[in-house]
């Protein structure tokens, strides 16, 4: 495996539990949910970073601007999980 791909998931592991914290609550999926959706949200802020702002990804893992894209890509995706997936459970 190449190591940026590596270092975009431990990254993407990172700004996930960041954002957990950021954005306290129960989700459904627990700790491999939060995991997940860090990563794709690592993806998901690089990307908007890269197109709407014009700051392009850089591989350096230790840019400031990577980890704030990473980590809000992550928020936005907690509160969308929590939108769509939220109620999924039957409250006691």
């Amino acid at each position: 495996m190449n190591s940026g791909v590596v270092s975009w998931l431990i990254l993407g592991l990172i700004a996930g539990t960041v954002a957990k914290v950021l954005l306290p609550g129960r989700d459904p999926g627990g700790i491999l949910g939060t995991a997940l959706i860090g990563v794709a949200g690592a993806f998901l802020g690089g990307w908007l970073s890269a197109t709407f702002l014009d700051r392009p990804v850089s591989d350096n893992v230790v840019d400031p601007a990577l980890w704030v894209a990473a980590v809000a890509g992550s928020l936005v995706l907690l509160v969308a999980y929590r939108i769509f997936f939220g109620h999924s459970r039957e409250r006691r």
